[in-house]
């Protein structure tokens, strides 16, 4: 039998190449989980852009990861441009490569990272979509015998307008973080940091009635740790909670573009416009940068700005 040199060679070849992009992957998700402290939704973010910059990679890449340069970068922002993704989609992905990349130069595998060099697209400020009071008083009185369970759609549309919190927090919030007598809730956020948010007694007359008339019903005799469930007990997912929203939004009028996030922008909006510090609401909303929280300054003086040209005589 001829000796079998032809996989010897292609060892060799791929022993020469040098590690792949990709085989550091799984330790990288696990590093973000574990040590970055990471939610599950930023991990997926970041994954999925990763994917997208592998597929790209194994055509366009060079077979040694010490010979990836910036010139490779800018080819692949090209590319992403040239898919039609704004600016804010653009930079997410520049944000995945490097922290990505900063792993590999923690783990030893590159001694230094060229994707620090990139730098991301010039944002554009755009501003919230923001209900009126009024809307969200609609948007709250939406749910009707008519549909299946509207305590609980009641008391999720309530809470969520009174404490700004994220679908995935309001989702993942339990039962024993959930204070009605003394009016306040704790809210696991971003990077799993805890925030005390009160609520109002529109929230909590909500709950109660939730909690006494439907939840007893929902939640099978072991139990549920979740305070929003669904018909059989489950954790409603955040999936569910978009497409209430939509339902109830489309109910009463409301444009397509109306999300879970528009009440978080509502609350925050509405609470600067009562008077609230901007320093309180970035501990209330649960922000890491105070940056992230002024936008609903420009969205206060946007209104303003409005009113001022629709009634003042010389505008």
């Amino acid at each position: 039998m001829p000796p079998r040199k032809r996989p010897v060679k292609k060892r060799r070849a791929k022993a020469a190449a040098g590690p792949s992009l990709e085989m550091y992957f799984p330790d990288y998700l696990r590093y973000l989980e574990a040590e970055c402290g990471m939610t599950g939704n930023t991990i997926q973010a970041y994954s999925s852009d990763l994917k997208q910059f592998f597929e790209w990679y194994r055509s366009n890449g060079p077979s040694q990861l010490s010979k990836v340069d910036l010139k490779l970068f800018s080819r692949y922002l090209g590319h992403l441009n040239g898919r039609g993704f704004n600016s804010s989609t653009v930079s997410r992905h520049i944000v995945s490569i490097k922290v990505y990349f900063r792993f590999l130069v923690l783990e030893g595998v590159l001694l230094e990272s060229k994707a620090e060099m990139l730098s991301s697209p010039k944002l554009w400020a755009h501003l919230p979509k923001v209900l009126s009071p009024k809307k969200v008083d609609e948007l709250l009185a939406a749910p009707c015998s008519e549909d299946r369970f509207p305590l609980r759609d009641r008391a999720l549309l309530a809470m969520m307008y009174a404490t700004g919190c994220r679908a995935s927090e309001m989702t993942g919030m339990r039962l024993i973080a959930v204070y009605l007598d003394e009016g306040y809730c704790r809210c696991l956020g971003k990077g799993n940091k805890e925030r005390m948010v009160s609520l109002n007694p529109v929230a909590i007359s909500a709950v109660e009635a939730y909690m006494e008339h439907e939840r007893s019903i929902m939640v099978p005799r072991k139990g549920s740790e979740w305070l929003f469930v669904t018909k059989s007990g489950h954790q409603l997912s955040r999936i569910m909670v978009w497409n209430l929203i939509k339902k109830y939004a489309a109910r009463i009028g409301c444009s397509s573009d109306v999300s879970p996030h528009t009440l978080r922008h509502s609350f925050a909006t509405h609470m600067l416009a009562g008077g609230a510090e901007i320093r309180a609401l970035q501990e209330i909303l649960g922000h890491a940068s105070i940056r992230t929280t002024q936008i609903y300054t420009h969205v206060e003086h946007s209104r303003l700005k409005s009113l001022h040209q629709q009634f003042h005589p010389r505008a």
